[in-house]
């Protein structure tokens, strides 16, 4: 039980770790530290080669001495014979020959390093047609890479889906309901005010007086229902002439206030 729950927490905390190693790791840089590895190595063969052919060009200088001193030696023993010197000629040619030895010897390690420098040459040759051939496709995966890049944020803005235009929706989704509270706030105060619940802070203070508020408002209903009976009592019909009293066909007219006969059921 204990040794399933232990891969099982290894299993997931491998595949947290993958997870942010594929989040942090970027294609580009990973390219452009390969393409750096290889120009250090680029660098170093040609290095080399340059050590080879100092190398190289050393001996041939200790060749081209040898060269002097046995055709000097080879001067001396002819004077010496011709002196009647044999054994100043024999150590001539003796020192001669020793030089030769030499020389043959030299000139083998010239030869090796020759076919060395010459490797090398051919070596560093084909390493910077790679790290060429590298860059290349490097500079293209890059491009394409970035491009690609650009298109996924791209569309993550657009469809919203991104971290960044997530935490701005949300901030937006709470300033538009911030902005409803805030409008039914100042609607439910405005009715409190208006019917007399609050005192309106910006009058003075002699006018926020809730008693005569009250006041006011019952004089008001007063002078509404005073205003209503006068016009309960005022007359239906204006004042009329009144006809001739010999024409028994025309309409009485009544004038001034109404019959008492109007008032009855």
């Amino acid at each position: 039980m204990v040794m399933g729950i232990a891969r099982r927490l290894a299993l997931l905390f491998r595949m947290k770790a993958d997870e942010a190693l594929d989040r942090a790791e970027d294609p580009r840089e990973v390219l452009d530290y390969s393409y750096e590895r290889q120009l250090e190595m680029l660098t170093k063969v040609r290095r080399g080669v340059a050590d080879v052919v100092t190398s190289r060009k050393r001996l041939e200088l200790q060749l081209g001495q040898l060269r002097q001193a046995a055709d000097r030696l080879q001067t001396q023993a002819r004077q010496a014979v011709d002196a009647g010197r044999d054994d100043l000629a024999r150590e001539a040619l003796t020192r001669r020959s020793a030089a030769l030895t030499q020389m043959a010897a030299i000139a083998a390690q010239r030869d090796a390093l020759q076919a060395e420098e010459d490797k090398l040459t051919l070596a560093a040759q084909r390493l910077q047609a790679r790290v060429e051939a590298f860059r290349s496709r490097k500079e293209t995966i890059r491009a394409t890479y970035t491009a690609a890049e650009a298109r996924t944020r791209i569309g993550e803005a657009v469809s919203g889906i991104s971290e960044e235009m997530g935490d701005v929706g949300l901030a937006m989704q709470r300033a538009e309901d911030k902005t409803v509270q805030m409008q039914s706030r100042a609607a439910a105060l405005d009715e409190l005010i208006a019917s007399g619940a609050l005192d309106d802070a910006t009058l003075p203070a002699g006018q926020r007086d809730d008693i005569q508020a009250a006041l006011d408002a019952a004089r008001g209903d007063a002078d509404i229902e005073h205003q209503l009976t006068a016009l309960k009592t005022q007359p239906a019909l204006t004042a009329q002439p009144a006809p001739a009293d010999n024409d028994p066909d025309a309409p009485r007219t009544i004038t001034g206030t109404r019959s008492t006969e109007e008032g009855k059921p």
